[in-house]
C-alpha cells in the first residue's frame, strides 16, 4: 500500500511539473544588431485587490523602458499601478556597503576573530569599532571569512521585475511580459566545398546565436530577423567565431523563412534552449550544389602586383539555390587527392536576396601576375589631355586562364577610348573592363589610350 502511495505521489509531482512547464512559454526574436525581443508567458496566482508580482530570471541587459506586462486571461480586470526593475545584485562589496554602521564578525588568520561595528572599508582594509570603544583596522589580506547576520534589505540575487497590480479577479491568470534586451546576437555562417573543376560549390548554411544577456531562455520559440532595423543608439558588434564542423549534414530545413515588413524572418521549427554565455549553432539550410565561376581579377591601379581570385554565383533556383541569404561569413574548402578538405579562403557576404549575384574574394593567385604602367601622357589643351597605359598579365600555370582587367577613369570628366588592342566593357560611367585570355606559361599585353575632356 505504501509503495502505491509513493508511486501515486511521484505521478502527481510529474504531472504538476509538466503542467507548470506547459504554462510557462518563452519566445525570443533575435536581431543581428545585438538586440532581442523576449516574450515570456507565465501563469500567476492573483488575489482580488492589490498584488505584488515578481518576475525573476530576466536578462541583466534588459532595457527597462521597453517592458510591457499584460494579462492574457483578464486584460480589462487587471490594472498595472506600478512597475519596477530591481538590479542591485548581491556582492561582497554591496553587502559591506549596506553594513556600514552595523555589527559584523571578521575571521582572520591564526584563528583570530574580531567583532565590531563596521565604520569603513576599502580594497585594502576594514575599519571596526570594537565593543570596548577601540578602533581596529584589519588588512583584507589577513581576512579569511566575513559573517553578516542577514542579507541587507534591497539586495537581490537575480535581476527582478516587480509589478504592483490591482486585480478584480482571483485565481490563476495567464500573463505575458515582453521586453528588449541587449547581449543577444546572431549571424550566418556558410561553408562551401568547391568542386574539382572549380565550377560547382557544395554550400550549406548555419546560424550562430550568441547569448550574453544574463538570462537563459529554456525551451524557447526562436525567430531571427535578417535586415538592418533602425535604432537610436550605437551598434555593438560581437566577434564571429569559427564554425566547428565543415561537413554539413543533409537534413530537413530547420528554419522556415518568409518576408516580414522590409526584412526577412527565420523561424526555428522546433523549440530550443539558449543558455546564458553560450553560442549555439543551428543548421540554416542543408547542403546544396550551386553552379559557380572562378573569376581572376586584376585591378592594377589599386593593387599593382596581385591578381585576385573570386568565386561568383547567382543566388537563383536555376543555379541550385534561390533563397534569401542573411549577411555572414562564407568559408570555402577544396578536397585534396587524399580526400581531405583544405581551407582555400573566406569572405563576408552581405544580405543577398534571391536572383542576385554573390562574389566571394578568396585570396590572390600565386601563378598569375599582373603589371601596369602609364606609357604616355599628352596635354592637348587646358581642358583636354590623353593618357596611354599598358597592362601585362603573365600566366605560369599549366592551363589557359582568363583574367578580368579593371581600369578606373577620372571622375568629373568626359572620356573616350581612342585606341586599344582589345575590346572593353563599360561597367559604369568611370569603370571599364577587359577580358584577357592568357596561354599556359604565356603573357598577354593590353595597350589602350584614353582622351579626357574637362
Amino acid at each position: 500500500m505504501r509503495k502505491k502511495i509513493t508511486y501515486l505521489t511521484i505521478l502527481v509531482l510529474l504531472l504538476f511539473s509538466l503542467a507548470s512547464a506547459q504554462n510557462n512559454k518563452v519566445a525570443i526574436t533575435i536581431y543581428n544588431q545585438n538586440l532581442a525581443l523576449v516574450k515570456d508567458q507565465r501563469a500567476l496566482e492573483l488575489q482580488k485587490g492589490i498584488n505584488q508580482i515578481k518576475f525573476t530570471d530576466v536578462a541583466s541587459q534588459i532595457d527597462p523602458t521597453s517592458v510591457h506586462f499584460k494579462s492574457l486571461d483578464y486584460p480589462e480586470e487587471v490594472v498595472i499601478l506600478e512597475q519596477n526593475y530591481q538590479y542591485d545584485l548581491v556582492s561582497s562589496e554591496k553587502i559591506l556597503e549596506k553594513y556600514v554602521e552595523e555589527k559584523i564578525e571578521v575571521k582572520a588568520k591564526e584563528e583570530k576573530v574580531y567583532q565590531g561595528k563596521l565604520l569603513s572599508f576599502s580594497s585594502n582594509s576594514l575599519t571596526l569599532r570594537e565593543e570596548n570603544g577601540g578602533i581596529r583596522i584589519v588588512s583584507r589580506a589577513e581576512i579569511l571569512d566575513l559573517y553578516f547576520p542577514s542579507l541587507p534589505e534591497g539586495l537581490i540575487t537575480r535581476p527582478t521585475l516587480v509589478w504592483l497590480l490591482d486585480s478584480d479577479v482571483s485565481g490563476s491568470n495567464k500573463t505575458e511580459v515582453s521586453y528588449l534586451t541587449q547581449g543577444v546576437n546572431w549571424h550566418a555562417e556558410y561553408v562551401g566545398v568547391v568542386g574539382k573543376d572549380d565550377k560547382s560549390l557544395e554550400l550549406s548554411g548555419w546560424v550562430s546565436i550568441d547569448n550574453r544577456s544574463g538570462a537563459t531562455y529554456a525551451d524557447a520559440k526562436i525567430k531571427l530577423i535578417a535586415g538592418e532595423v533602425h535604432r537610436v543608439e550605437e551598434k555593438k558588434v560581437f566577434p564571429q567565431l569559427a564554425l566547428a564542423d565543415v561537413a554539413a549534414a543533409r537534413r530537413e530545413v530547420a528554419f522556415e523563412e518568409k518576408p516580414f515588413f522590409e526584412y526577412h524572418l527565420y523561424t526555428l521549427k522546433r523549440s530550443s534552449t539558449l543558455k546564458d554565455n553560450e553560442i549555439k549553432q543551428i543548421t540554416l539550410f542543408p547542403s546544396r550544389e550551386v553552379n559557380v565561376s572562378k573569376i581572376l581579377v586584376y585591378d592594377g591601379a589599386r593593387d599593382p602586383k596581385r591578381v585576385k581570385v573570386n568565386l561568383e554565383f547567382i543566388n537563383s533556383e536555376e543555379q541550385g539555390l534561390g533563397i534569401p541569404l542573411p549577411q555572414g561569413k562564407l568559408r570555402v574548402y577544396k578536397e585534396d587527392v587524399d580526400r581531405s578538405l583544405e581551407f582555400v579562403g573566406e569572405d563576408l557576404i552581405d544580405h543577398t536576396p534571391k536572383d542576385e549575384k554573390v562574389r566571394v574574394y578568396l585570396g590572390d593567385a600565386f601563378d598569375v601576375v599582373g603589371e601596369r604602367k602609364r606609357t604616355d601622357y599628352k596635354k592637348i589643351s587646358e581642358d583636354v589631355w590623353e593618357e596611354s597605359y599598358q597592362v601585362k598579365i603573365r600566366n605560369h600555370k599549366e592551363e589557359i586562364v582568363e583574367v578580368t582587367v579593371v581600369e578606373h577613369l577620372y571622375y568629373y570628366t568626359e572620356w573616350e577610348i581612342i585606341e586599344t588592342n582589345l575590346d572593353y566593357i563599360k561597367k559604369d560611367s568611370h569603370t571599364i573592363e577587359f577580358k584577357l585570355p592568357v596561354e599556359k606559361d604565356g603573357e598577354q599585353i593590353l595597350n589602350y589610350t584614353v582622351r579626357y575632356v574637362r
